[in-house]
């Protein structure tokens, strides 16, 4: 009792009278902590300047004298948009777009800015602070999508309903380039599938001499209907949703070129449309050639296909294979001196991610980056320079740095500074980056730093209020070998207070499938985990093998047999969890959402008696029901793998389930239908399993909003009940 004592009186600390714990109140009032507020700039073409919106405001900020300026609210364009009626059934695809609301002329003296559907020209001149002049280029009750501007500036592409139109900024004509589209033929529009899991945001591409556009075509009408139904009214309404799932046909996918002035679109001879993946689009910088990366639709094979635009007549510049499937990375970068192009592959052993550089021939001249890491994501090329700017976590598997190096792969130097994960906008010419840079005991903090990485300014400092207001529980980032030597990382949050001489139950947050990786050195802010540690919990998070950032031979692990591997990963994490002497081994509960949802059920049918009780939130419980370029790629064909599919469902060992077993989805997710959790219900029934069900109604993947607060205190509720 002496020895409790003291330990406790030690821990009391943790809970002086100037912090307090987390609450479910903090978290639904969005009090998380995350840091002081920082910006997304976008560039001026000189390096100069930076435009912003803070505060509902447009913003411009002026290096050399490092001031900021207002040029307008955007309630005045919003005043002067046309409203935009309402949909009588939800649109599902056009939430996806990734649009530029703010884009800068060459000029550097105005801004295109996209606002309520409709497109205007904001001119910087030295006017009034936020009485900046304006001109509306569109005033359509039909909202204009995914604006470009064109290379020259004289002319914006856009897209209304499902036909792409061009605008002369001069004379303000308005040219249609397409006439046939309709709900299932997409000219310059994506489908539900494409841009989630291609993270293809565009589909409509300016050639570099502002001549033609690229663009994109999807016919859908072989795409299944998926019957949402909104049912908060006193009448259901259908609000259909195109959504191919496993071995469903997908869209009928090819790439047109237009001239600007109209006339008919030249199609690119790619080859069979039927089940092929067009994942990226990009133009030679000559403008005589677009490059298209296809994919067969199981996604093992890879083509770069150069295809001219004068004849449509095509070959193939690079071809790739893989025994598993290939991660699509970003469009080639193509040298405007024409002696060749930049190539990310993870051909290499191990399957890292690196940079090749190509002749215009599609022969290999020579890797560019080498290493048992990962190229994250390509910023720049300063070809003036001859260097390349990229993300990567070469530094650590739970790091992002930024790196420059030249076209030789020679003279690498990393720009940021600090152990953490760094988030990087970079100026076009490299002159000048904003750095935002946080670790798990250092909330965010923004600065604007020089190309060497030297700062130059603090942006947005250090904000630790929350970490002074609240009594929160510093994560730590630890090593568990896995089963073949190889290093996972996990991340362990004690209770606040932490008395190591006590059992503790544990929650373990899982995500565990391809694409994502949760173990960073970041700040997490006031989240569910310092909710549940709080509340006197243990929380454990385990990147396992199939997870992202460690290599292409680490994620394929679970080729065609999603679930198995993850699992084994999961149980090792618990052993290690077991030694280390203050975990209660007979109260460990695990929750996860979306693929953390299905692993959740997963481990409680496949690991009876491992865990006491599980929360599954939105889960895949049969990956028949879930779509098509997701799922092929990583577990094939149905008609295929019929044994992978059966024995990856948790459906299929319903009946083994002994924990506590509660699940959430709203009733309209997008993603991973209801229908899931409806399948599973029937099967656990089937077996008389008991377990509780809450349903929220939002047409969303999560449950956000007004809504939080009922989520917070249902999973905790429900932890408390089991596990305490």
């Amino acid at each position: 009792m002496l020895r409790y004592l003291v330990c406790l009186a030690l821990a009391l600390p943790l809970f002086a009278a100037d912090k307090k714990p987390v609450t479910i109140d903090d978290l639904a009032a969005g009090r998380r902590g995350a840091g002081s507020h920082g910006v997304n700039p976008v560039w001026a073409p000189d390096d100069k300047r930076f435009a912003f919106i803070d505060d509902q405001k447009l913003m411009v900020f002026d290096i050399a004298s490092k001031t900021r300026r207002e040029l307008l609210p955007m309630g005045d364009l919003e005043k002067a948009a046309v409203k935009v009626p309402d949909a009588e059934v939800f649109d599902w695809t056009n939430r996806r777009v990734s649009e530029e609301p703010i884009q800068w002329f060459n000029s550097g003296d105005r801004l295109l800015v996209t606002h309520e559907g409709d497109l205007f020209v904001v001119h910087l001149d030295a006017s009034e602070p936020g009485k900046a002049k304006f001109d509306q280029l569109t005033s359509t009750a039909e909202q204009e999508y995914d604006p470009k501007l064109s290379p020259d500036n004289r002319s914006v592409s856009f897209r209304r309903l499902h036909d792409l139109y061009v605008l002369d900024i001069e004379s303000r004509k308005v040219t249609r380039l397409t006439n046939n589209g309709s709900e299932t033929l997409l000219n310059a529009e994506l489908d539900w599938v494409y841009p989630e899991e291609l993270d293809l945001g565009t589909a409509h591409w300016w050639s570099p001499d502002s001549r033609h556009i690229a663009y994109l075509q999807l016919d859908t009408h072989s795409e299944p209907v998926f019957p949402q139904v909104s049912l908060l009214n006193s009448r259901g309404l259908l609000e259909p949703e195109r959504y191919p799932k496993a071995g469903d046909p997908n869209a009928e996918a090819r790439v047109g070129v237009v001239d600007i002035n109209g006339g008919p679109t030249k199609w690119m001879n790619l080859g069979e449309t039927r089940d092929a993946l067009i994942a990226r689009v990009t133009w030679l910088p000559d403008s005589s050639a677009v490059a298209v990366m296809r994919l067969n639709r199981i996604q093992n094979n890879l083509d770069l296909i150069r295809a001219n635009i004068s004849t449509g007549d095509a070959d193939v510049l690079i071809h790739e294979s893989d025994p598993y499937w290939i991660n699509v990375q970003d469009a080639p970068y193509f040298l405007k001196s024409g002696k060749g192009f930049l190539w990310e592959s993870e051909r290499g052993e191990g399957g890292y991610r690196h940079f090749y550089f190509y002749g215009m021939d599609g022969k290999l001249r020579h890797q560019i980056t080498k290493g048992d890491w990962v190229v994250q994501r390509l910023l720049s090329v300063d070809e003036s320079a001859v260097r390349i700017y990229y993300m990567s976590n070469e530094g650590s598997p739970v790091e992002s740095h930024l790196y420059e190096v030249d076209l030789n792969g020679k003279h690498s130097t990393r720009l940021t500074a600090g152990a953490g994960v760094h988030g990087v906008s970079l100026s076009p010419h490299g002159a000048y980056f904003t750095d935002s840079f946080s670790n798990v005991t250092t909330p965010p903090s923004q600065s604007l730093r020089g190309g060497d990485g030297a700062e130059l300014m603090v942006w947005s400092p250090v904000d630790r209020t929350a970490s002074e207001k609240y009594a929160l529980s510093t994560p730590e980032i630890v090593e568990v070998p896995a089963s073949n030597g190889d290093i996972m990382y996990g991340r362990l949050i004690k209770p606040v207070p932490f008395d190591p001489t006590k059992k503790y139950p544990v929650i373990v947050q899982v995500y565990g499938g391809p694409g994502v990786q949760t173990i960073h050195n970041q700040w997490s802010g006031v989240g569910q985990d310092q909710l549940y540690a709080s509340s006197g919990y243990i929380v454990w998070s385990l990147d396992n093998h199939g997870s992202m950032g460690r290599g292409h031979k680490w994620e394929s692990v679970i080729f065609r047999d999603m679930g198995r591997h993850e699992l084994e990963d999961q149980k090792t994490g618990i052993e290690y969890l077991k030694k280390l002497g203050y975990v209660d081994p007979a109260r460990i509960g695990i929750t996860g959402w979306s693929y953390g949802g299905y692993m959740t059920l997963y481990s409680l049918v496949n690991a009876p008696g491992v865990f006491k009780a599980g929360l599954s939130g939105a889960p895949v419980t049969d990956w028949r029901n879930y779509d098509s370029i997701y799922t092929e790629r990583y577990m094939g064909m149905p008609q295929i793998n019929a044994d992978g599919y059966q024995h990856s469902s948790p459906k299929t060992h319903a009946g083994d389930l002994q924990a506590k077993l509660l699940i959430l989805h709203n009733i309209e997710d997008d993603n991973v239908h209801f229908q899931n959790t409806m399948q599973m219900a029937e099967a656990l029934e089937k077996a008389d399993k008991q377990f509780r069900m809450v349903v929220f109604p939002q047409k969303s993947h999560g449950v956000f909003g007004m809504y939080s607060k009922s989520l917070y205190t249902t999973a905790l509720d429900f932890f408390n009940e089991n596990l305490k």
